[in-house]
């Protein structure tokens, strides 16, 4: 295990659990989801109440009975609270902003069709600001064979949606009035991709797949919600980078944690690299099949020091 790192003559030293490991170069690869994020609030939850982070999950057995509360509705945060619901727990989902998209399309996957086009190599000059690196994924599920899962496909199994999380006043979990602004908001998003999968379509000269306008959504949501005989809480509210925990160089990462670099080279430590972070270069910089373009890069260059 790395425990830090540091410069050292040469280059650089690493601090390990078997001793130190000298290095000209550098290439940091500790992924994307490094520091599990809680929302302002989590600390007024009651003491006697399980928490836990969605990395700390298992599975619905592994939970004490009861409700669960899971705060968070990215793709994990709701694919937790379809499996929940499947083992017939109640749950409750608070839920924030994310986008989502049907699974398939035209006879093909939804990951096909983000791929062709475009869309997963957009750059950060793309988002609307440099904190929508944090945003969540379009929502999606390949349990099952794969099918689709959105606020609406939660709803209709049974659970229970509410605002974002406020905190908790004594046994009483907190939320804001929101929900509706939720899911319009991801509706917004939905119609932006699929914009981008007709003009996909045209111009690789497929037939434009069926989609279909978002149903109606009846945003009435509770604003309270009793945590009297609930069996967890699971923060499902995403990861932010933890670089500056270990390493010594806090100039080297901007407001939000991430490394201030280009094509994955540091722009302030001359040396190191980094492979496999959010929108290194591109939305797919972090996934399994869009990592390898950044690491090419990299190694070209570490290789032509």
């Amino acid at each position: 295990a790395v425990r830090t790192i540091d410069r050292a003559p040469g280059g650089f030293v690493a601090r390990t659990s078997a001793g130190d490991l000298h290095a000209a170069r550098v290439v940091l690869c500790t992924g994307a989801f490094q520091r599990a994020h809680r929302p302002a609030g989590s600390d007024s939850l009651p003491a006697g109440l399980l928490q836990i982070d969605i990395e700390d999950y298992r599975n619905a057995a592994s939970l004490p009975p009861g409700p669960i509360l899971v705060v968070g509705s990215g793709q994990s945060g709701c694919q937790l609270a379809e499996e929940l619901r499947e083992a017939g727990r109640d749950v409750v989902l608070s839920c924030g902003k994310a986008p989502w998209a049907p699974r398939r399309l035209g006879g093909r996957d939804l990951v096909w069709w983000l791929e062709a086009s475009g869309f997963l190599d957009q750059p950060v000059a793309a988002l609307p600001s440099p904190a929508a690196r944090l945003g969540a994924n379009p929502l999606a599920t390949g349990h099952g064979g794969g099918h689709d899962l959105n606020l609406r496909t939660l709803r209709a199994m049974g659970v229970t949606l509410v605002g974002h999380f406020l905190g908790a006043a004594g046994q009483q979990a907190r939320f804001a009035p929101d929900l509706a602004d939720t899911v319009a908001w991801g509706d917004a998003r939905y119609r932006e991709i699929m914009g981008l999968l007709r003009r996909a379509a045209d111009e690789r000269g497929l037939p434009r797949p069926e989609i279909a306008e978002p149903g109606p959504f009846g945003g009435e949501a509770p604003e309270g919600v009793s945590l009297d005989g609930f069996g967890a809480v699971v923060f499902a509210g995403g990861f932010r980078p933890d670089f500056r925990s270990w390493l010594p160089w806090a100039d080297a990462f901007d407001e939000l944690g991430f490394p201030i670099q280009v094509d994955g080279a540091s722009a302030v430590v001359d040396g190191l690299f980094f492979v496999g972070i959010h929108f290194l270069r591109t939305r797919k910089s972090s996934t399994l099949f869009g990592v390898g373009e950044d690491a090419a890069i990299v190694a070209r260059a570490v290789a032509g020091r």
